[in-house]
């Protein structure tokens, strides 16, 4: 009896740190997908600035088409739904969703709440004091 109980206990504890590592959710930046770090059809936060004059918005719809970029890649992104009234262009940002043929399709996307916060992820991933302002990414991308 005692030996079924240990087998029922160590069967639970897989099976909860399966479904655990399946609902994991990682994040990465614009550099990581291009360089092909991220799993196929995987759901990831992806991590990075609105470059400048990328955003693009159809019109009677609520799609907006924009790049995200970390200091040395930019990534297109496409989300359907409101954004953040903070989002705009330069705005350090967080989509969460899925990569599409080279397209990040992102369902939810979350900007910095006020101009000296940046999350610790994308700080880090930006090599950013905080601010985002310690790399310029935008010169070479904006015209790319």
């Amino acid at each position: 009896m005692v030996l079924g109980l240990v087998v029922m206990v160590a069967a639970i504890v897989a099976m909860a740190s399966q479904v655990f590592r399946e609902n994991l959710m990682y994040f990465y930046s614009a550099t990581e997908v291009v360089n092909g770090d991220v799993p196929p059809q995987a759901r990831i936060r992806l991590g990075g600035l609105v470059v400048p004059g990328s955003v693009q918005r159809e019109p009677a719809s609520l799609r907006v088409d924009f790049r995200m970029a970390d200091c040395e890649h930019a990534v297109p992104v496409s989300y359907e739904g409101i954004l953040p009234d903070l989002f705009r262009e330069g705005q350090g940002i967080v989509a969460t969703g899925r990569l599409q043929n080279g397209l990040f399709v992102a369902d939810e996307v979350l900007a910095k709440h006020d101009e000296n916060y940046m999350p610790p992820e994308l700080a880090e991933k930006l090599g950013a004091d905080g601010t985002g302002h310690s790399c310029a990414p935008f010169k070479s991308l904006e015209r790319s």
